[in-house]
Order: C-alpha cells, then sequence, then structure tokens
C-alpha cells in the first residue's frame, strides 16, 4: 500500500507482510508491483547503518546535482523517527516537513524524492536502517543542515542534552545560511 503524505511527493509504502506460525514474510522491495501502483524509480545502491545508542541524530542530509538522490527507507532492526524537509527553492512547501515511525516491527518505508533533507532519530538502542538510493555517495554533492535549526522547529523525540551526533553534522549549517540547493 502507498500513502500520500502532507506534502506531494513524500510517501509512505507499507509492503503486505504474510503470517504464520513461523513468522512473517514480505517483498520490502518489488520494482514491477510498486510500478503498477504509480512509483518508478530506479536505485543503484542500498546503504546499511547501524546506531548504537537511543537517540542517535542521523542528518539532516541531501546530495545536489549532478548526484541528487531519492532514498526508500525502511528499518529492519529497533524503531526510528524518520524525516523529510522540502528544501525546494519555490515549493508551497518549503521548509516543512513529513515525519514517520518506522520500525522493524511495522515494516513501513518512507520514500524522500530529491530536493529534500533526510534525517532520523533511533527510538531504541542497536537500531538498523537499509536504504536505497537513486544515485550513488559523491563528497562534493553532499550538503546538510543542522538537526535543531530553530526555523524549521523539528519535534525530535530526544532533548538535545541526550541527543547523540557525529563531529561533522554538529557543525552543519542553518537552512537560512544555505545557497538554493534545489528549485521547485
Amino acid at each position: 500500500m502507498i500513502e500520500a503524505q502532507a506534502i506531494a511527493d513524500v510517501l509512505l509504502i507499507s509492503p503486505p507482510r504474510f503470517a504464520d506460525q513461523r513468522g512473517w514474510f514480505s517483498e520490502s522491495w518489488n520494482q514491477a508491483k510498486l510500478a503498477s501502483l504509480g512509483f518508478h524509480h530506479e536505485f543503484v545502491q542500498d546503504n546499511h547503518s547501524y546506531s548504537a545508542q537511543t537517540g542517535t541524530i542521523r542528518g539532516l542530509h541531501c546530495q545536489v546535482l549532478p548526484f541528487v538522490q531519492g532514498k526508500l527507507v525502511r528499518c529492519v532492526r529497533g524503531s526510528i523517527w524518520d524525516v523529510a524537509i522540502d528544501i525546494r527553492k519555490g515549493s508551497p512547501d518549503f521548509g516543512k516537513f513529513v515525519a514517520a515511525e518506522l520500525s522493524a516491527a511495522n515494516g513501513r518505508q518512507l520514500w524522500i524524492p530529491g530536493g529534500f533533507l533526510h534525517g532520523f532519530c533511533t527510538l531504541e538502542p542497536d537500531t538498523e536502517v537499509i536504504y536505497k538510493v537513486t544515485a550513488g555517495y559523491d563528497k562534493g554533492s553532499e550538503r546538510g543542515v543542522i538537526w535543531n535549526d530553530p526555523d524549521l522547529a523539528l519535534p525530535w523525540p530526544v532533548s538535545p542534552e541526550h541527543a547523540v551526533l557525529s563531529d561533522k553534522d554538529v557543525l552543519l549549517p542553518r537552512l537560512a545560511s544555505c545557497d538554493s540547493w534545489f528549485v521547485f
């Protein structure tokens, strides 16, 4: 099932699970089935992250031309609060966000198109996230915005004093000081 979100182009995908006494089975990615529902994206790479601590924040990240990435994110162990922020200059949703809880238990996935910042916060220890991307990683195309930018006012599920961040993510600029990376 594909559910439209409050911002156009961001989608919540819930693949069906087939359960029996052994557990369950799910097709987490089926290009033909999703294409029949209008989802037409090709992926070039899968990424897998592990976060040991609850309250680990990864983001807010994106890549600009020529390596703009769309991401299909799912949590395969533990749970996350996943967020996509529209940063397309001229978009009626510029600076607005869509968030969803993704977990190993619920199996949901969030599609984040190019032109959006992406980040997540772990809600449990030992959380693992896998995401497909539409372009490979390119250091020169990498951009980011500080996770607690007051202009974005994201309702992170962790207090600032308990957030676990990389050295790089602590130094990211605010959105207002960044160039226009994407145009609507």
